[in-house]
């Protein structure tokens, strides 16, 4: 039987993939109204909602994203900016 080569969805979180970003998703922290649709729309799962001062904010885990800007297309307020990624 021949192997697959379907990738499990999350398969980013097994391998640290962050290295070779050429942007990084930035949150707006005052603007991120916590609604978690970038944690639902990241790829890679690497978005998480988490307290910050008593309110639910967006945190990325930057060793797994790839930085493909979907989380940033998707948040309803603009909270998420694209920066250049600095090494």
């Amino acid at each position: 039987m021949a192997k697959s080569l379907i990738v499990k969805p999350n398969s980013a979180l097994k391998n640290k993939t962050g290295s070779w970003r050429t942007f990084r998703p930035e949150i707006l922290l005052d603007a991120c109204i916590g609604c978690g649709t970038c944690a639902k729309v990241c790829p890679e799962g690497t978005i998480a909602l988490a307290k910050i001062n008593g309110q639910t904010k967006a945190r990325i885990n930057y060793d797994y994203c790839k930085g493909c800007g979907i989380c940033a297309a998707e948040c309803p307020v603009k909270a998420i900016i694209m920066k250049p990624e600095t090494k």
